[in-house]
């Protein structure tokens, strides 16, 4: 039993962008033979590993080609794929995380998958270090400021659960806290942009997944003119490759820009009560 213990899935396809950042970290990517189009961490992978899905299809054929021993895949939005490759015989793990634990627990499992549990361990008291690293500076702000996230301007919708709670972590308040809960982007429309403006958020941050966001389009939508992010010029951008792929970078990367943002504008408040 200890023998078949030890050797892990030695053809893995990810499906998903964060499993293969998460694989390199845990210096095991040699399994890798296949990843989907849109993964961006490492740079590498995209240079030295076979493309063989989009967001929501795949090469079915191409896949079986590859002869992989498991599939690694995220969110109900790939069932269908999933479904066919378990059809075909396939070992498919599919992940589901949408929390700060989830995207935890989803690095621990991946590192069992691959033979890695103790750098997969380590990988994730780093993260949990950080995270604690930057809850502790945002005690020193002596007010929260009110953050609206922005996940996509067409129509608009609000920040999943994990990005709430990363704002909650750098000392903000999320304006749609109560609509974060929800895993499918249908149930974060804003409707009426008005809402936004009633809410008044100190911080504006755009991370509109898969483009370049345009500060200068949601500063000129009726009435946001009032808004104290547009006033004050807090209306910022996430790349959403930092921030929106429940992987390791939410929190190296998407955390550490909230902490800058967030500290930036405490630190204008601060000048502020102190020349007035």
């Amino acid at each position: 039993m200890a023998n078949l213990m030890t050797h892990g899935h030695k053809r893995i396809i990810c499906l998903t962008t964060e499993t293969v950042e998460v694989i390199y970290l845990l210096g095991e990517q040699a399994r890798i033979v296949g990843i989907s189009g849109y993964t961006t961490r490492p740079a590498i992978a995209r240079r030295e590993k076979p493309k063989i899905s989009a967001f929501t299809s795949a090469k079915i054929d191409k896949i079986i080609a590859l002869e992989p021993d498991l599939i690694l895949t995220c969110t109900d939005l790939k069932a269908d794929i999933a479904a066919s490759l378990i059809k075909a015989g396939i070992e498919v793990h599919a992940f589901n995380q949408r929390s700060i634990q989830g995207i935890l627990q989803m690095i621990l499992t991946v590192g069992l998958l691959v033979d890695a549990h103790d750098k997969a361990l380590a990988l994730v008291r780093d993260l949990e270090n950080t995270i604690a690293s930057v809850r502790e500076t945002a005690e020193y702000l002596t007010q929260k400021p009110k953050v609206y996230f922005e996940e996509w301007n067409d129509p608009i919708i609000s920040g999943i659960g994990w990005v709430a709670e990363l704002i909650e972590i750098a000392g903000g308040e999320d304006c749609f806290a109560n609509l974060s809960s929800q895993a499918a982007a249908e149930g974060r429309i804003i409707a009426d942009h008005h809402q936004v403006v009633e809410r008044a958020p100190d911080i504006i941050i755009g991370s509109w997944c898969g483009k370049k966001f345009h500060a200068e389009e949601v500063m000129s939508r009726p009435g946001w003119h009032t808004i104290p992010a547009v006033q004050q010029g807090f209306v910022r951008e996430i790349k959403s490759a930092d921030i929106l792929q429940p992987g390791p970078s939410v929190i190296t990367e998407g955390l550490k820009q909230l902490q800058t943002i967030i500290q930036q504008w405490g630190a204008r408040q601060s000048c502020s009560k102190h020349w007035s």
